[in-house]
């Protein structure tokens, strides 16, 4: 089996191409392994779809599956148009509605996430004041002064009690920097897409940002958000790292 490692903003992906649907969680927990596999957030699978350029499945390093991931939708839409399955402008289906992406030249890719929607707000608990937000997946977002503050036990409880990944945001220069403790891979993760995108939302919405800003994850690259019409666009740069063959027997 052949397989491509991608990485949108230091979220990085196992991606490849089939023409059958199955259950892969055990696939991917044994790729996404960073000690006995090739080590991934998440594994990424293209197939076919009727009206659109595809459809995927989506799995996080554990093997649950997710309906969303901004920056797996950015490193599919390379992907997709490195291997011809897709032109530059595309669209293409998850399990949280139609995605549109747009593939810029070096690699920059912009994605148009699916709608999203603001849970509940202004909460206070473990002495924090959270929204919870859906962005294709349901996010936690707490403002803060300094992401030095950012608490790995704290965003594991919450993690837990809510079901949702977990962000802590500060604005500093009129950029958005951001921390993020993802579900399925249970830990900080160097950038989360719909993370970042829930806490541009929180922002706009508290009349904090406008209507477009930068964000820093934690992996140092700028990113860029903006909002038309109440629709998010997130846009990075995205790398193609490196083409992988897999003994079946080990991976089947």
């Amino acid at each position: 089996m052949v397989v491509e490692k991608y990485s949108a903003s230091g979220n990085d992906f196992v991606i490849f191409h089939t023409f059958t649907t199955k259950d892969r969680s055990h696939l991917a927990r044994a790729l996404c392994d960073r000690h006995n596999g090739i080590g991934a957030d998440g594994l990424i699978v293209l197939i076919p779809h009727p009206t659109h350029n595809f459809a995927w499945e989506f799995y996080n390093a554990d093997g649950s599956s997710a309906a969303m991931c901004g920056n797996g939708s950015r490193a599919a839409a390379l992907y997709a148009f490195d291997h011809d399955l897709a032109p530059a402008n595309m669209s293409f289906v998850t399990a949280a509605g139609v995605i549109h992406a747009t593939v810029e030249s070096n690699g920059v890719v912009e994605s148009q996430l699916t709608p999203p929607t603001i849970l509940a707000t202004s909460f206070e608990e473990e002495g924090l004041v959270w929204w919870k937000i859906d962005t294709g997946v349901p996010h936690l977002v707490t403002v803060v002064d300094d992401l030095s503050v950012f608490d790995e036990a704290i965003a594991a409880r919450m993690r837990h009690a809510h079901n949702a990944n977990v962000n802590y945001v500060a604005l500093q220069d009129g950029q958005l920097r951001v921390r993020t403790f993802e579900r399925g891979v249970e830990a900080e993760t160097l950038a989360c897409g719909t993370g970042m995108a829930a806490c541009f939302l929180r922002l706009l919405t508290e009349g904090h940002v406008g209507s477009e800003a930068k964000i820093i994850p934690k992996s140092g690259e700028t990113l860029s958000m903006r909002s038309d019409n109440g629709t998010l666009y997130f846009k990075g740069a995205v790398q193609r790292l490196f083409t992988a063959v897999v003994p079946n027997e080990r991976f089947a």
